[in-house]
């Protein structure tokens, strides 16, 4: 048996969720315009407001934590690198 599902684009599933959050028509308009359910242009109209409010909140808290992974991982490096030359001091009789 074929596969009932239609898969959409994402360039598609925006340009609904656009013409729905501009509200010029209604579900049941674009629904039948588009050929896809109310309830699916519902959920994509909330994953792109969702989407909207992430894309201008979280720059800031994303360049944070990339500088804080970014850190965590030289002091990693550091501590590596730490106990490579405090064993090849002790190996070469060197005093630690």
């Amino acid at each position: 048996m074929e596969n009932l599902r239609r898969k959409h684009t994402p360039s598609f599933k925006a340009k609904v969720a656009l013409e729905a959050i501009k509200e010029q028509k209604t579900s049941a308009e674009l629904a039948s315009q588009y050929q896809v359910h109310p309830g699916q242009i519902r959920n994509w109209k909330a994953t792109a407001t969702k989407g909207f409010i992430n894309l201008f909140s979280n720059k800031r808290k994303r360049k944070d934590q990339d500088q804080e992974e970014l850190i965590q991982e030289l002091y990693r490096q550091i501590g590596q690198l730490k106990v490579a030359l405090d064993w090849l001091k002790k190996k070469s009789g060197l005093k630690p």
